[in-house]
């Protein structure tokens, strides 16, 4: 089986400006990111999608492979697709956020394990053990509920469920990382945009709301995802495992 994993990364960023160029520990965050993916054994290629030369630069002095795609594109998933149609010999195509540096080769498996096994989903996603103290009242931190299967009923920045009575309720922190079915990709890029999607700014809804499933793979490993200046500071002392 082959898979490639694209990395989309634009500079603009409403809460937190350039972020792929903001340094960690003397490394920028995009050669954080790649390196990551790149350490990952299942994968055929690495590519970082971008309409910036500067982050162009960072990914080919490392050696690195860059495709410039059209900064009109509205979202991750298709600039990822755009990515993807020069590629068809690949079987799976992962969409890794660029603010996702601490993210381990572990979790790549994980989120394409449904596939390895033989399953054919039109798409996984990647979810991990969610704060309820702290990350569950946050519109910044994504949840995601599941039904019996482990596939996503929905995702939002709202506090989901609802409790209205103290019943154990699974309720995930959703992370931006996407595997998809190649032929599905091919197909996602069609489908127009859909109310939920434009109302919670969350690319996933568009595939729900036209009536395919996600499946919903889960890990345990520690991640930080650096959406606000907070988090970037946080990103400096972040205790990461290099594998």
């Amino acid at each position: 089986m082959k898979i490639l994993c694209v990395i989309p990364s634009r500079l603009q960023s409403t809460r937190l400006p350039r972020k792929p160029l903001l340094p960690i520990r003397g490394k920028p965050m995009i050669q954080w990111v790649y390196e990551s993916a790149a350490r990952c054994a299942l994968l055929s290629d690495v590519i970082v999608a971008t309409d910036s030369s500067e982050i162009a630069d960072i990914i080919t002095r490392i050696g690195g492979k860059v495709a410039i795609t059209d900064p009109d594109l509205p979202t991750g998933s298709e600039r990822v697709a755009a990515v993807a149609e020069h590629y068809p010999e690949m079987d799976i195509i992962i969409n890794l956020q660029g603010d996702e540096p601490f993210v381990k080769p572990a979790m790549l498996e994980a989120l394409v394990a449904p596939y390895l096994a033989g399953e054919t989903p039109e798409m996984t996603t990647l979810a991990l053990p969610l704060d309820m103290n702290h990350r569950y009242p946050d519109p910044g931190t994504v949840k995601v509920i599941t039904d019996l299967k482990g596939n996503a009923l929905y995702f939002s920045r709202a506090p989901i469920p609802y409790f209205r009575a103290e019943t154990p309720v699974p309720v995930y922190h959703h992370m931006g990382l996407y595997a998809f079915r190649r032929d599905f990709l091919m197909h996602y890029k069609t489908l127009p945009q859909t109310p939920l999607e434009k109302a919670e700014l969350l690319e996933q809804l568009r595939v729900l709301e036209h009536g395919y499933q996600i499946r919903v793979c889960l890990s345990t490993g520690k991640t930080l995802e650096i959406n606000t200046r907070e988090e970037y500071e946080q990103a400096q002392q972040f205790e990461c495992e290099v594998e």
